[in-house]
């Protein structure tokens, strides 16, 4: 596997009006990996990704996909490099089926008229893929499907476009046991699989579960990104709710407006939101 960084953030300041939201982010994802990004409700991770995703333009910075740099200032850019973010509410039509949500906006077409026979083996073949077996019909309703089931669409569809890097906003918030087990399953395989996965969540057994490398917002800066096997479930409460944890972190937990500890420490990520 390669050593390269599939997605490196470096320096990522982003602000509204007076409020520094995120100050000098650095980030990395690799291919074949769970990256978890953690932090406290305000610590600026939906920002992040919103700017990874090109709906914010970062006020300064360099990303660099595949080691090369490049420039996302919008959604439809991010999608050409093959970043596909699955939101909370996930943006599933509850009036459609599975085949038509798969395809909502990317339609494929024979002549004037939607080529549905394409559609479905594509989605079939997708969902396949991912060794997606709980889903009866792709002709389903998604207002038939349950929570697990539909964050399984939403999923698939984000790796319907030949995607590299998948963003995953709190895939598991509103599942019970049993439909997270699944989710996190196809989380997994999705790196497995080969893609870069970001995974944003607040369940720290989730994190600690799934996860290869933990990223760890604090007050807009990354103060660790670690190894999940070098870090403890106390370490990451600590980064995230005092930005550092012993010899991780700020170098003054203070110290608000401190540097990020991405340096040679990597360290890592919590996960309240």
């Amino acid at each position: 596997m390669s050593t390269t960084p599939l997605l490196e953030l470096r320096g990522i300041d982003k602000s509204f009006g007076p409020v520094q939201v995120l100050r000098d982010v650095a980030l990395t994802a690799h291919a074949g990996e769970v990256t978890a990004l953690v932090g406290d409700n305000g610590a600026g991770k939906s920002t992040l990704v919103k700017c990874i995703s090109g709906i914010y333009p970062a006020d300064d910075g360099q990303f660099l996909f595949d080691g090369s740099p490049v420039s996302i200032h919008s959604p439809r850019e991010a999608a050409a490099l093959g970043i596909e973010v699955v939101y909370q509410d996930l943006a599933l039509c509850d009036n459609l089926d599975i085949v038509q949500n798969m395809f909502l906006g990317r339609e494929k077409r024979s002549g004037i008229v939607l080529d549905e026979p394409t559609m479905e083996q594509m989605a079939a073949e997708t969902l396949a893929a991912l060794s997606v077996r709980s889903v009866k019909s792709l002709r389903q309703h998604v207002s038939s499907l349950s929570g697990g089931q539909r964050q399984t669409v939403a999923i698939a569809k984000a790796v319907l476009w030949n995607s590299r890097l998948v963003i995953l906003d709190e895939p598991t918030a509103a599942l019970g046991v049993a439909q997270t087990a699944q989710v996190l399953e196809l989380v997994r395989r999705l790196a497995d699989n080969g893609l870069a996965v970001v995974l944003i969540s607040h369940n720290m057994n989730d994190v600690f579960a799934i996860s290869d490398r933990i990223a760890a917002l604090y007050l807009g800066q990354m103060v660790a990104q670690v190894r999940t096997t070098d870090i403890t479930h106390a370490q990451v409460v600590e980064l995230i709710t005092a930005g550092r944890s012993g010899a991780l972190g700020l170098a003054d937990a203070n110290a608000g407006s401190a540097g990020n500890g991405t340096g040679s420490t990597d360290t890592i990520s919590g996960a309240v939101r």
